[in-house]
């Protein structure tokens, strides 16, 4: 049998073996020493293409910086104006008035001004230190003025105003660009010092030294992370924090933070403290209303306190700083008491580093916020009116010259005609629904008021909710006008010399057979027909068989020309049916129509704009007066009169109890089918006027010219204290007295006028009548005959 090995040998025979075997498995490979050569040569190839990665990161980082910053830094919206309110010595204007511009503009009522933006009033005396402004024809200083008034006009001015002071005008609205920022720029140099030692002193006291990061913020900032286990806190710096705003977005990370780091380093680089310091008080961002984004602390003074930043005292300026660390969260009108005690730890910091005495600050303290109770909104107040301004804009500047450049667009909106023309229109319709018991809110109307000489559009209400944007009825509402009409015809007749005011028409019924075979047959609103009646006598009270009949003697093409020479653009059919009324215009349409009879025939396109300069305060743009004949005088003056007889004798003649009776408006009243539609056009010695009432929706709204917008004019006018209508006198008009047959009188007859004529159209028929009512003849043998027998 064989013999068995020891158990050690078998042990020791597997472990040799095995220690073989495994010899062979950790035999190093030859050429070690190459292999880490080569490692270090790949390291070292990757470690320079990520220094040039990086470099050219760098680089492309510190273009873009660059570029940016020294280009357009914002994107800067058009502000819009009103007309600024001018002073003189006889401006008619009430001391309310004057005050509530004041309060709009943000002044400050003081016992005794001392500074710009503050004023006083007691009794009829105002003192007043107006702010300096920018306007397109020059710098207007801050001054002090003594503003006396008397018996509803400005009575003395004193102070260095060289006989006129301009107040800074209101700001109306802004054309925003697509993100919705907002600011308004503001130079270092012209902040309150005590803004900037505040920002520093909370947010980066050490800001004047360090290179654009802080070590020590870094290292806090790290602490409190790791512990939190997120990034919970960044210990940003001020240049920190422009970067984030200006170039970054609001995402937390440390790849951010590190990108962040790097642009801070070349920002400070290539800028002073005090760019950079400059850039970051206008770029900030201190709130939000509605879709609009408050960057910036002179747009958030205004925002907050209806004041520019100049103005505001140490409580104020804490605030804002305080609204730094979070806007929403320190919001002054969603959480009062939050916002408070913000701004008490910002002014307990001030105090701490000599920045405020004691006593300032104890009494900043104890001051309320000082917050408006509504912000001025990214939303216009006067949305109809804007709409036009947008309008004209866009036939001269592209849309991003008008969401970037920060142009400064100054408007003829005159504030207080506007907030009469508002107020008329949502009163009267309001009682003219219970008196006619529509349905609540059905009944609508526009209103558009102009000067009646220049043509500058002073207020525009597009809807009873004037400060609701919606459908436009002033400029888009297309509405057939019914009477409005009649003045074109009775124009056309005047102007071919075979007509003049006291030339007899034909009331009487008419039937006029169209090419498809219908009848047209008009009515007067009465019912009636008149037969022989004067010419201007057909006009005061609309006459639609009269109009009918001299529209068709003068010829519908003519009729046509006129309107197209008063201003009226739109293409209208040629039918019987326009001498009526059967044209749909807008208010707009009408305004230019009667904007130029108003004008005694010169022809003015409608504007809402007087300049345009850019954010510097250059000019651009100018809108000047464009002025062209197209009536003559004569004619002008001839169908002026007939309009003031409507006013006095005719359809409009309510108004002499709503209106002074030397007033003497011109005017015509406009009423359509069944009722619809309620027009009046009218104008003084000041204002051109356009009122229109009616339903959405086209159903009768049961009011004429006379009882419902005519009424909304009157309403407008009353608080405006519009002067009296005296239309010059061309040299070729002679007066006349005339009867009611168009003959020669003499102011003792029945029925007599004495009327406007052109030279060379006075009639050449006399009749001769007694003093004695009820004896006349048509002529001298006759009259004999009659007084003999």
């Amino acid at each position: 049998m064989p013999r068995s090995r020891p158990k050690s040998a078998v042990r020791r025979g597997r472990a040799g073996k095995s220690s073989r075997s495994g010899a062979r498995r950790i035999r190093r490979p030859t050429g070690g020493p190459a292999r880490g050569r080569r490692w270090l040569a790949i390291s070292l190839k990757l470690f320079l293409v990520a220094t040039v990665i990086a470099a050219g990161y760098v680089i492309y980082v510190d273009a873009t910086i660059r570029a940016q910053f020294e280009g357009k830094r914002w994107a800067l919206p058009a502000h819009v104006y009103a007309q600024p309110l001018e002073l003189y010595v006889g401006t008619r204007l009430d001391p309310k008035v004057l005050e509530d511009e004041l309060r709009s503009l943000g002044y400050r009522h003081m016992r005794q001004p001392a500074a710009p933006g503050q004023f006083s009033h007691r009794a009829d005396r105002f003192q007043i230190i107006t702010r300096g402004f920018s306007f397109w024809d020059g710098q207007e200083p801050s001054r002090r003025i003594t503003a006396v008034f008397g018996k509803g006009q400005l009575t003395h001015l004193k102070g260095d105003t060289q006989g006129l002071a301009r107040l800074e005008p209101v700001r109306i609205g802004g054309i925003y660009p697509a993100h919705q920022e907002d600011r308004v720029l503001v130079r270092l140099e012209d902040v309150p010092p005590l803004l900037t030692n505040a920002l520093v002193a909370v947010e980066d006291r050490s800001f004047y030294t360090h290179p654009g990061i802080s070590t020590r913020g870094i290292a806090r900032a790290l602490w409190a992370n790791l512990r939190a286990g997120a990034v919970v806190q960044g210990g940003s710096t001020l240049t920190q924090q422009l970067v984030k705003n200006y170039f970054l977005s609001s995402k937390r990370s440390l790849g951010r933070k590190a990108q962040e780091a790097i642009m801070a380093l070349l920002l400070e680089l290539h800028y002073s403290k005090e760019e950079i310091l400059e850039a970051y008080l206008n770029e900030v961002h201190l709130g939000q209303d509605g879709s609009r984004a408050i960057h910036g602390f002179g747009l958030a003074s205004h925002f907050y306190f209806a004041q520019p930043i100049e103005e505001l005292r140490p409580s104020r300026l804490a605030l804002l700083v305080g609204v730094v660390r979070g806007a929403s969260y320190y919001n002054p009108r969603r959480h009062p008491e939050r916002a408070r005690q913000q701004r008490d730890r910002v002014l307990d910091i001030l105090e701490a580093q000599g920045y405020l005495k004691p006593e300032a600050a104890a009494k900043a303290r104890k001051e309320p916020l000082g917050i408006t109770r509504r912000p001025p909104g990214d939303t216009t107040p006067y949305p109809a009116f804007m709409d036009l301004v947008r309008r004209q804009l866009q036939r001269d500047y592209q849309e991003e010259d008008l969401t970037t450049e920060g142009l400064r667009i100054f408007t003829t909106l005159d504030r207080r005609v506007q907030r009469a023309a508002e107020r008329a229109l949502a009163r009267r319709t309001k009682k003219l629904e219970a008196a006619k018991k529509l349905p609540a809110g059905s009944l609508e109307g526009a209103v558009i008021v102009t000067a009646r000489e220049s043509g500058e559009v002073l207020a525009i209400v597009g809807g009873r909710q004037a400060q609701f944007a919606g459908f436009n009825r002033a400029l888009d509402a297309v509405r057939p006008v019914g009477s409005l009409i009649k003045p074109a015809i009775y124009l056309s007749a005047l102007a071919s010399r075979r007509y003049t005011l006291a030339s007899v028409l034909q009331d009487t019924p008419l039937h006029v057979k169209g090419p498809d075979g219908k009848v047209w047959s008009p009515r007067n609103y009465d019912h009636k027909t008149h037969g022989d009646v004067p010419l201007h006598m057909a006009l005061a009270h609309s006459y639609n068989l009269a109009t009918a009949h001299l529209g068709f003697s003068v010829g519908i093409r003519q009729v046509l020309s006129t309107l197209s020479r008063l201003g009226v653009e739109r293409d209208i059919a040629a039918y019987p049916a326009v001498f009526l009324g059967a044209v749909n215009l807008t208010p707009f349409d009408v305004t230019q129509m009667y904007q130029t009879l108003a004008a005694e025939g010169f022809r003015t396109p409608l504007r809402a704009i007087r300049e345009v300069s850019t954010a510097q305060g250059e000019p651009l743009a100018r809108y000047p007066l464009a002025v062209e004949q197209v009536v003559a005088p004569a004619d002008a003056y001839l169908i002026t009169t007939a309009l003031q007889e409507v006013v006095t004798s005719g359809t409009a003649s309510g108004l002499n109890q709503r209106l002074p009776t030397n007033l003497r408006p011109a005017g015509k009243t406009g009423t359509t089918d069944r009722l619809r539609d309620s027009w009046f056009a009218g104008y003084t010695g000041d204002y051109l006027a356009v009122t229109w009432l009616g339903r959405d929706d086209n159903k009768p709204a049961g009011l004429s010219g006379a009882g419902g917008a005519m009424q909304v004019w009157a309403d407008t006018m009353a608080p405006l204290s519009p002067r009296p209508l005296q239309p010059v006198q061309p040299p070729d008009i002679e007066y006349a007295w005339v009867d009611e047959q168009g003959h020669l009188s003499g102011p003792e007859c029945d029925g007599a006028r004495e009327l406007p004529f052109q030279r060379g159209t006075v009639p050449e028929v006399h009749t001769v009548c007694s003093a004695k009512p009820g004896v006349a003849a048509g002529n001298v043998i006759d009259w004999f005959r009659d007084f003999f027998e």
